[in-house]
C-alpha cells in the first residue's frame, strides 16, 4: 500500500445516487464495501462527508436563511450522513466511530485528536462529522483540518469526476485532465477543486490531495495502491 493513513473526503451529493436528494442505499453500500476493503488491507481510514444531499448553508443563505443558522443546519446534515455510513459499515462488521465537532452525545462522541488517532490505530474507521464546528467554513476545510490533525499521509477527495481538469468536464468537452498539478497552479488557473481556505491549509501543511472518481467501484483501492488514476495535487 502506498498510504498507511488517509483522510477520505466524500461529497454529500454523491450519496444521492440517482435519486436527486437524500441518501441512496445502493451508493451508500458501494462506498461502505470499498472502505471495508481498504480497512482489511490494513489502511487506517478517517472520513469527512459533506451534507449537500440534505442541506447546504450557502444555498440556504441565498434563499433567505441566516448564514450562521444555515451553516449549523449544514453541519447537522453531515452528522446524518455520517450516521448512515456508520450504520452501513457496522452492518458489514467494520468497527466504526462517529466523532462530532459539536457536542451531541449520544449521537456521536465529541472530537479530539488523541481519541481519533487512538481509534485509527485500533483499526476503527473514524467518521469526522459536523465540519469544523464553526460557521463560514466548508466541509472541504473541515477535511483539510482533520487530515492535518490526524497526520494523514494524503487526503483522498472522492468525487463524481475522475480528476482535475482544465475546465469543468461536465460542461466543456474540450477540457483536459491533469495527472499532477501544484497548489499554486490550481490557484493561478482558478480551478475549483476545493475552496481556497482548504487548499491553502493543505499547501501550508504539505498534505497532498488525490482527486478521483469514487463512484466507480474499485477505484479507492487503486488509489491506495498508488495506481495512476485521478489527479495528485501537491506543492
Amino acid at each position: 500500500m502506498k498510504y498507511k493513513r488517509v483522510l477520505l473526503k466524500l461529497s454529500g451529493e454523491s450519496l444521492m445516487g440517482e435519486q436527486g436528494y437524500g441518501i441512496d442505499p445502493e451508493r451508500l453500500n458501494d462506498y461502505a464495501e470499498q472502505i471495508k476493503e481498504a480497512v482489511e488491507l490494513g489502511v487506517q481510514v478517517g472520513i469527512v462527508i459533506g451534507g449537500g444531499n440534505i442541506f447546504r448553508g450557502l444555498s440556504g443563505a441565498s434563499k433567505g436563511f441566516d448564514r450562521y443558522k444555515g451553516d449549523q443546519m449544514g453541519m447537522l446534515a453531515t452528522v446524518i450522513n455520517g450516521l448512515a455510513l456508520q450504520s452501513a459499515l457496522q452492518a458489514m462488521a467494520v468497527r466504526t466511530r462517529v466523532l462530532t465537532a459539536i457536542r451531541m452525545e449520544p449521537v456521536g462522541e465529541y472530537y479530539d485528536k488523541p481519541k481519533a488517532v487512538d481509534a485509527l490505530e485500533k483499526g476503527e474507521v473514524v467518521i469526522l462529522s459536523a465540519g469544523t464546528g464553526n460557521p463560514y467554513f466548508t466541509t472541504d476545510t473541515g477535511s483539510s483540518l482533520r487530515g492535518i490533525e490526524i497526520e494523514a499521509d494524503v487526503m483522498l477527495k472522492g468525487t463524481r469526476v475522475d480528476g482535475v481538469y482544465t475546465a469543468d468536464p461536465e460542461k466543456d468537452p474540450t477540457a483536459t485532465k491533469f495527472d499532477e498539478i501544484t497548489f499554486d497552479e490550481v490557484y493561478n488557473r482558478g480551478l475549483k477543486i476545493m475552496d481556497l481556505t482548504a487548499t491553502t491549509m493543505c499547501k501550508e501543511n504539505n498534505l497532498d490531495i488525490v482527486v478521483f472518481d469514487m463512484d466507480t467501484k474499485g477505484n479507492l483501492i487503486k488509489v491506495l495502491k498508488g495506481e495512476n488514476i485521478g489527479t495528485v495535487v501537491k506543492n
